[in-house]
């Protein structure tokens, strides 16, 4: 199993292409994360027709990345654009229950000055208070994720607040490695993951590039998640635009050998942190 960003060249558009050419490359999933930073609604048309399209390339939904929204931002300080970001967070949410997904990502505003979180943070818990009974109704989790230049200030907030069975972590690890802490904050809150965006960068920007290419120590971040409460697949938030690669089969190619490499070091870490029963003792 392994998962690769439905947006790796764009996020609005006709996405069957992409589907297509991500299931040649040998993925089995897509992380869902077309209009991530839009007011987009889909409709139930657009819905059933993604669904028979993830059926006909033979592809699972690992996840969906939920709108961050323009004037519909679930975590703004004007109530009128708070309760029209609850609306397009709700549309998430089914859409992932009718895909067959059963995480949704989105970002809090996780970097706001100290003396804006907060009301941020008012808004934020009534957002999820709201929330919570619509996302267990349809078997789904929240996972907030971490942001780039984030001092995890509000998410260590905000998670022991809400039951696990409602609200978790996604890890970016592009984002993370800005500022050379993350590894070392999700190390305290890799009971609460469930979601990951794999990438990679040089340290400077947040260029999801392909894994192994960068500066991220994919060693230590291995080790993290192999002892984490996550036990999905990997999942590459990856995009071609910084990757190097100008065809797009070799990056997908290559995405997908780099995805199956970091799949093989996170088991291979889940084995030393978890070693088997002797064979002598097993039935």
């Amino acid at each position: 199993m392994l998962a690769i960003t439905s947006d790796y060249i764009q996020s609005e558009g006709d996405p069957q292409p992409y589907l297509k050419r991500i299931a040649e490359a040998g993925f089995t999933h897509v992380h869902w994360c077309h209009h991530w930073y839009s007011d987009f609604i889909y409709t139930q048309s657009e819905i059933i027709q993604i669904r028979r399209w993830l059926k006909q390339y033979g592809l699972g939904l690992l996840n969906l990345h939920s709108s961050h929204g323009i004037e519909k931002y679930w975590a703004s300080p004007r109530e009128y654009q708070r309760l029209a970001g609850i609306e397009l967070v709700k549309n998430r949410i089914q859409m992932a229950a009718r895909l067959g997904g059963e995480v949704i990502i989105i970002h809090i505003p996780t970097t706001a000055p100290h003396e804006a979180r907060p009301a941020y943070l008012e808004q934020i818990r009534k957002s999820l208070d709201q929330l919570e009974a619509f996302s267990r109704n349809h078997s789904v989790r929240i996972a907030l994720e971490n942001m780039a230049g984030d001092d995890w200030e509000m998410l260590d907030t905000l998670l022991p607040e809400y039951d696990p069975g409602y609200l978790g972590l996604c890890y970016d690890s592009g984002h993370a490695n800005l500022n050379g802490y993350g590894i070392a904050h999700l190390e305290r809150l890799k009971e609460r993951l469930i979601a990951v965006h794999l990438h990679d960068n040089d340290g400077n920007s947040d260029q999801h590039k392909i894994p192994f290419t960068g500066t991220v120590d994919w060693t230590d971040l291995a080790i993290v998640i192999a002892s984490s409460a996550y036990k999905q697949c990997v999942n590459l938030e990856v995009v071609l635009r910084e990757s190097g690669f100008k065809d797009e089969a070799a990056f997908l190619q290559h995405a997908h050998q780099a995805g199956e490499k970091l799949a093989m070091l996170i088991k291979a870490k889940q084995v030393i942190s978890s070693p088997g029963i002797d064979s002598d003792q097993s039935s």
